[in-house]
């Protein structure tokens, strides 16, 4: 087969319709309700083992929402996770 032959062929193949995929959909910028639940409670100062012992759920679940949260906030701890929280008014102080 000749390059130029080679090359037809290849491109034909490239050319053939990509199947259209959905949008993924953007993570919820909103808390839930047990997230905000929790945020507060990190707020108040327990620590995690206190939180589940709290609300009856496992260490690994409050660590969990810690997470989501601070993906949904974009931030990498929890003193700004706390700040961006404050500056949201997400948190009431009191």
């Amino acid at each position: 087969m000749s390059p130029v032959a080679k090359t037809t062929k290849s491109r034909a193949k490239v050319s053939a319709p990509d199947p259209v995929l959905p949008l993924r959909k953007r993570r919820p910028e909103a808390l839930t309700t047990r997230e905000q639940e929790i945020l507060e409670l990190i707020w108040t100062g327990f620590k995690n083992k206190e939180i589940a012992q709290r609300l009856k759920i496992s260490v690994k679940t409050v660590e969990a929402h810690r997470a989501n949260m601070m993906k949904k906030i974009r931030v990498s701890n929890t003193a700004q996770l706390l700040k961006a929280a404050i500056q949201g008014k997400m948190l009431k102080l009191r």
